[in-house]
């Protein structure tokens, strides 16, 4: 029995990509991921994560990662489409990730808050039809959804780190981050734009956008 679990990291940021991440393992193996000491994500330090990740590939038969960048987010955000449209697209894009992986039993960290019908719009977009067990908080229950969060997370923490490197300090990229509101301030004051890694359709950047816009209007 092939055994699957998928989780995201990186929805809730302003800037970013958010990634989704799949790992496969057989289910007679699934013991080596407790041996592990796999568990959520967000309950593990950044160098623990990066250590236990390159354990999971390991021991994985198969992972596999998908990006979505700011732009494919916003350009489904920004859409006239029906509602949960973030949450068709994560839906849609496990799908993707469940499709490369081929599991018999697949456990996702559901982003609905109806988990049976993200598990329909999962089916949807898949050729085939594996057990789907959606479940709100699936890395805290399941390990190899765990493992999957782990993968996520050191993936989104990658790019955050290159943009770093490029751009100076932007903080964690999420709304709650001091430094990434000052970042997005000091960006839009001196281009008036936003770059390609922000993502515009966010609460977060339009009241920066207009609390800059404003500013400029007064100094004229």
């Amino acid at each position: 029995m092939l055994i699957a679990g998928v989780d995201e990291a990186g929805r809730g940021p302003v800037i970013g990509p958010l990634v989704i991440a799949g790992v496969m393992i057989e289910e007679t193996d699934l013991h080596k991921l407790v041996d592990l000491g796999v568990k959520d994500s967000k309950l593990l330090t950044p160098q623990k994560r990066e250590t236990l990740a390159q354990q999971i590939e390991e021991c994985a038969l198969i992972y596999h990662t998908v990006w979505l960048s700011p732009a494919e987010i916003d350009r489904v955000v920004k859409s006239k489409r029906k509602l949960h449209k973030l949450n068709r697209l994560e839906a849609k894009t496990m799908a993707k990730v469940i499709t490369i992986l081929k599991p018999d039993t697949v456990y996702v960290d559901a982003a609905d808050r109806l988990t049976d019908r993200f598990a329909e719009h999962i089916l949807e977009n898949l050729t085939f039809n594996p057990k789907i067990v959606s479940e709100h908080k699936a890395d805290l229950k399941y390990p190899i959804v765990s493992a999957a969060s782990i993968i996520a997370k050191v993936e989104r923490d990658k790019a955050i780190c290159q943009l770093q490197q490029k751009h100076g300090n932007i903080g964690c990229g999420y709304p709650s981050d001091p430094k990434t509101i000052k970042f997005l301030e000091d960006w839009t004051r001196k281009f008036g734009t936003y770059p390609d890694f922000v993502r515009k359709s966010w609460k977060t950047a339009k009241r920066v956008m207009e609390k800059t816009d404003l500013r400029q209007q007064r100094l004229q």
